[in-house]
């Protein structure tokens, strides 16, 4: 497949007011938000939530591609149809996480992500199974200190071998270097690390020649620290995001999806709503690609049940149908109370 091909791809991911669902949760991270709604952690259950999700009607009209993870790509709707394939029948396009996690990179508790090992034939097997882009996950923190050159160097290099791998194997790469919430830094300091990583990992990616126009670049907001006494609107979070977006992601690059990261559903959607308010410059779409901003209100009122699983994929389709909403420059207060469905 050449560039050409996977840029179509991107755009079919991208274009319109549609998003990505991110499904692609660790068996032990989704385990962890089953015990604490009370709903047994087993793979029956983990294939039966994620089938709600798949097969939510109407969630095609606001999710243009869905990221799964190795044992979801594996599972199966309750009719026997792969994800993948029940997916791909409604236009949707289906991905996979490649990363196999974290691992402390240095003594000062800093994290470089593992999983280039073996990823060209894993790629291959992927696309094997229906997957037609690929997903890699860097995690930097901020304090006094962090993040160190050398730990967003090491990550940068590690996206750029996942992201020239993928096109070599014929998959888009989503390529997420993900800056946490979690501390009390400034928003001025989370656009000032936010500018500062994204040039090295693009200088990494220009390096390992890969196409800028055929990835998707998946990033946090700019957002000041959870625990910052400073919070800050919409709309400065919109504007200080673009702007270090516009200082440090070059226009070819064929699209921006933000990560929800934390923030509650409600708040993901109207920062997102900022985003395109208003004739704010951005050469590039700019996207949802949420997991629990998306998922989370779903998962607390199914909780395992089998009768409440109708009403709990009307409350997800509400969610992607208020991020589309967001995305048209068309969100409203009016939009959460009318169609919410719960």
């Amino acid at each position: 497949m050449n560039d050409e091909e996977l840029a179509a791809i991107v755009q079919r991911m991208t274009s319109g007011c549609k998003g990505i669902l991110a499904i692609d949760e660790s068996i032990a991270t989704c385990n962890s938000r089953f015990a604490a709604l009370g709903i047994a952690p087993s793979v029956a259950m983990r294939r039966a939530y994620r089938d709600l999700l798949v097969t939510a009607p109407g969630l095609h009209d606001h999710i243009a591609a869905v990221i799964l993870s190795d044992e979801t790509i594996g599972q199966a709707t309750a009719d026997g149809l792969p994800f993948a394939e029940a997916l791909a029948s409604r236009d949707i396009v289906a991905g996979i996480k490649v990363d196999i996690g974290l691992t402390p990179f240095a003594a000062d508790g800093e994290l470089v992500t593992q999983g280039l090992d073996g990823l060209a034939a894993r790629l291959a097997a992927y696309r094997l199974q229906g997957a037609q882009f690929a997903k890699w996950r860097a995690v930097l923190c901020i304090d006094d200190a962090l993040p160190t050159r050398a730990c967003i160097a090491a990550n940068a290099h590690a996206l750029a071998r996942f992201a020239a791998l993928c096109q070599e194997a014929g998959v888009v790469p989503v390529v997420e270097p993900e800056i946490l919430m979690v501390g009390d830094h400034s928003l001025l300091v989370c656009a000032a690390v936010t500018e500062h990583v994204l040039r090295l990992v693009f200088e990494q990616l220009v390096e390992q020649r890969v196409s800028l126009e055929a990835i998707i670049l998946k990033i946090a907001m700019v957002l000041p620290g959870e625990d910052c006494p400073q919070q800050a609107t919409p709309a400065l979070v919109a504007e200080s995001t673009l702007r270090s977006l516009r200082r440090a992601v070059p226009a070819a690059v064929g699209a921006v999806a933000f990560l929800s990261g934390g923030q509650s559903p409600l708040a993901a959607t109207e920062r997102l709503a900022a985003m395109h308010d208003g004739a704010r410059p951005r050469p590039w779409p700019l996207t949802f690609s949420f997991g629990r901003a998306l998922q989370a209100p779903a998962l607390a009122h199914w909780r395992g049940r089998h009768d409440h699983a109708a009403s709990a994929q009307a409350i997800l389709v509400h969610r992607a149908a208020c991020n589309g909403a967001a995305r048209a420059g068309a969100y409203n207060a009016a939009i959460e109370h009318d169609r919410n469905p719960s």
